[in-house]
């Protein structure tokens, strides 16, 4: 598997030949150029996850790409022609890509506020029927699938969480390997914070490895 970040929650995963795009939302760059893609896969509607300005020129360099959001972004891109149309993933719900098998689970946002509205937000965990938990993106969310995780996609900072809640979703999911998303909300110095926190904190049968923007990192 390699993963190629375009910074916060967007990244490539190449998994079997198959290629998918996750959230290219507006603080993520370098994604708007790929083509070849057999995936987009976008977890919720905040811009940071879906850019709408610039999907149009995506999802016409990949015509061919299965699209698929949570329900409530499926109906707002629907609703716009230069969008092009958008599968509903519900909970629950599986689907293929390829030879890779994708399970829709989670199903909210967590809770930025108590004043405002909980949206959807779909974890989206991508593997096989022998390995079905190859990769985990939850989104904005701390879910915790009831299958042993390889690689996960870990928020590293959000408004709705502190660092002890991603240290402790890292523990509670303990994948054999994780990497940071989310930190665009981060400075530098930030960054560099929460990910050695993670690092020294997380349990000892995880690999923890920090992915740059525009970089790439193999996991086996």
């Amino acid at each position: 598997m390699r993963i190629t970040s375009f910074g916060h929650s967007s990244f490539l995963a190449e998994i079997d030949g198959t290629r998918i795009l996750f959230d290219p939302g507006n603080l993520s760059t370098g994604f708007e150029s790929l083509t070849g893609l057999d995936a987009i896969l976008i977890t919720h509607q905040h811009p940071d996850h879906a850019d709408t300005a610039r999907l149009p020129a995506l999802v016409a360099a990949n015509p061919d790409a299965q699209r698929w959001a949570d329900p409530a972004t499926a109906v707002l891109l629907n609703d716009d022609p230069a969008q092009g149309q958008w599968r509903d993933a519900h909970a629950g719900q599986l689907f293929e890509i390829g030879p890779l098998t994708v399970r829709a689970t989670g199903g909210r946002h967590a809770i930025i506020h108590p004043e405002l509205p909980v949206i959807d937000n779909i974890a989206y965990l991508v593997g096989t029927a022998e390995r079905p938990g190859m990769l985990l993106h939850p989104g904005d969310s701390f879910y915790i699938p009831f299958v042993a995780v390889e690689v996960l996609a870990i928020p590293g900072a959000a408004p709705w969480m502190k660092l002890s809640e991603s240290v402790d979703y890292l523990r509670a999911v303990e994948p054999s390997k994780a990497f940071p998303i989310h930190q665009g909300v981060l400075s530098s110095a930030g960054a560099g914070i929460h990910n050695a926190r993670l690092a020294e904190m997380r349990k000892a049968g995880t690999e923890f490895t920090v992915i740059n923007p525009g970089e790439s990192a193999e996991f086996s």
